[in-house]
C-alpha cells in the first residue's frame, strides 16, 4: 500500500522553521507518512532557507531543494518584494503543490489560505495550521495606523473565517486559537508548541558553577522587550559582572545599530541565529532565562515556546506577568513573573536570582521536573497523529505505519483520538474530511 502523501506549505517561514519542520513533518514522516515541505529561499543553507547543514539529495526537475531527515524540501524562490509575495509566489506555490499529486495540504500562514480554496476547488484536502491569532496580531501593527487597525482586524477576521470555513480542517496552536477555529465549523485539534526532547542531556556547567549570565532566545524585536531587557541590564549592580546574552535576530535589522546607543548595552553580547545545539550549549551555561513578551493584545493568549525551553535546560525564568502565563507558569515553581514595560522589576528579579544561586537552581530543577511532565512535544505529536487519521481515513493498523514520532511514545492514541472526537463535537456543523 502506497502511504499518503501529505505537503506542508509555508511562504513565511525558513524551512527549518521549529514547529512546522522539526515537529510537525518529522513526527508525520516518522509515522510512516511521505511528507514534502514547500518553502521559499535558498537552497544552500542559509538561516532563511534549508535546513542548517545543508540538503542531501538534489530533488531535480521541479525546484531547487533535497531531503532531510525523511522530509522532502521544495524550495521556491524567495520573493524580494512583498507585492511579489502575495502575487507571483502564490500562484508558484500553487502550481508546484498540484504537481505534488497530496493527499493533504498543510497551510501554514495565513496569506497562503487563497491557495488552500483553490486546491479545495480541485477536490484536495487542505488543513490550516493557525500559529498565532492574526486578527488580534493586526492590533499591533505600527506600520498600520493607529485609527485604521480595528478596521483592518475585522476585516482580516472576516477573510480569514471566510476562507477557513472551506477547509477541511484546522490545527491550533493555543487553545485560545482553538476556541477561535471552533467557531468556523471545521474539525480542529490544538496541537501546543511544546519543546522537542533535548537533543542532548543539559550536562553544562554545574548551576551554581555558572558565570552571571542571562540569555534571551528568539527574534529580537520591540514587542518582545529588547529595550525593557537592556534597560535592566544597565540597572544591576555592576559588581555582579552579569552579561545579557542574546541569540537571534533583530527585526527590523535596523533595530540593531539603534539598541547599540542604549544605556546597558555594553553589558550585551549579540550572537545572532543559532541552531539547537548552540542554543543548548549557550542554555547549559547561563543562569538565568528571559521571556519578556509585551502584553499586546496577541501575546497575552499564547505561549512562549521558549519559556518552556529554559524550564527543559532547568533554567529559571523571569516572565512577563499574563493571566495565561501565571496559570501556566506560575504553577511550576521555576518562574518570576514581571511587569514586561517596567526594567526595574526585571532587574530586581534577575539580581535576587543571580544573587541567590541556591534558591535559582531549585527553581530551575522545580521547572525542569514540570517541563519533563507536562509540557512535552510527546503528547503534542499524538494529538498531530490523531487528527490526520481521521482526516484521512487511516485508522489504526492502516498504512501509513505505527513508528515513533519525535519525542512521541505508545499508548497515547486512544486518548488523542478522544480529544479529537471532542473538539471536532465542539465546532458547530464540522466536516469529517472532504
Amino acid at each position: 500500500m502506497s502511504r499518503p502523501r501529505v505537503v506542508h506549505v509555508t511562504s513565511v517561514h525558513p524551512a527549518h522553521d521549529i514547529r512546522i519542520f522539526h515537529k510537525e513533518c518529522r513526527t508525520l514522516a516518522a509515522a510512516g507518512y511521505e511528507v514534502i515541505l514547500l518553502a521559499t529561499g535558498d537552497a544552500g543553507g542559509d538561516s532563511g532557507g534549508a535546513p542548517p547543514g545543508g540538503l542531501s539529495g538534489r530533488c531535480g526537475g521541479r525546484g531547487e531543494g533535497g531531503r532531510w531527515e525523511d522530509v522532502r524540501i521544495r524550495m521556491l524562490p524567495r520573493p524580494r518584494r512583498r507585492w511579489q509575495r502575495m502575487t507571483t509566489t502564490l500562484y508558484r506555490i500553487y502550481r508546484a503543490a498540484l504537481e505534488e499529486r497530496a493527499d493533504c495540504y498543510h497551510l501554514h500562514d495565513p496569506e497562503l489560505l487563497p491557495v488552500g480554496l483553490l486546491l479545495r476547488r480541485r477536490g484536495r484536502r487542505v488543513v490550516y495550521d493557525v500559529h498565532e491569532d492574526v486578527p488580534l496580531q493586526v492590533l499591533s501593527k505600527h506600520w498600520i495606523p493607529p485609527w485604521l487597525r480595528p478596521w483592518v482586524s475585522r476585516l482580516v477576521r472576516r477573510v480569514e473565517a471566510f476562507c477557513a470555513r472551506r477547509l477541511d480542517g484546522a490545527v491550533a496552536a493555543t487553545p485560545a486559537i482553538a476556541r477561535k477555529c471552533a467557531a468556523w465549523g471545521v474539525p480542529c485539534m490544538t496541537v501546543q508548541n511544546f519543546p522537542l526532547p533535548a537533543p542532548e542531556p543539559f550536562d553544562g556547567t554545574p548551576y551554581t558553577a555558572r558565570g552571571p549570565l542571562v540569555v534571551y532566545v528568539g527574534a529580537i524585536t520591540a514587542e518582545r522587550g529588547l529595550r525593557e531587557m537592556v534597560a535592566a541590564m544597565a540597572r544591576l549592580p555592576e559588581s555582579l559582572g552579569a552579561r545579557l546574552v542574546l541569540a537571534g535576530e533583530f527585526s527590523p535589522a535596523g533595530l540593531a545599530e539603534e539598541a547599540r546607543a542604549w544605556p546597558g548595552w555594553e553589558r550585551v553580547i549579540h550572537l545572532g541565529w543559532q541552531d539547537r545545539q548552540q542554543v543548548q550549549r549557550l542554555l547549559g551555561s547561563a543562569r538565568v532565562g528571559l521571556a519578556l513578551l509585551h502584553p499586546e493584545p496577541n501575546y497575552v493568549e499564547c505561549y512562549s515556546t521558549k519559556s518552556f525551553e529554559y524550564l527543559q535546560a532547568g533554567l529559571p525564568v523571569v516572565a512577563s506577568d499574563f493571566p495565561l502565563w501565571r496559570s501556566v507558569l506560575g504553577e511550576t515553581g521555576g518562574a518570576v513573573l514581571v511587569d514586561p514595560l517596567d526594567p526595574d522589576a526585571i532587574a530586581r528579579a534577575v539580581q535576587h536570582l543571580l544573587e541567590h544561586p541556591e534558591e535559582a537552581r531549585a527553581m530551575g530543577e522545580a521547572g525542569r521536573r514540570a517541563a519533563a511532565e507536562r509540557f512535552t512535544w510527546e503528547k503534542q505529536a499524538e494529538e498531530l497523529l490523531a487528527f490526520y487519521r481521521r482526516l484521512l481515513g487511516t485508522g489504526a493498523g492502516d498504512s501509513p505505519d505505527r513508528r515513533a514520532a519525535p519525542g512521541a511514545a505508545a499508548g497515547t492514541t486512544g486518548a488523542a483520538e478522544a480529544r479529537m472526537g471532542a473538539e471536532a463535537a465542539c465546532t458547530t456543523g464540522g466536516r469529517a474530511g472532504s
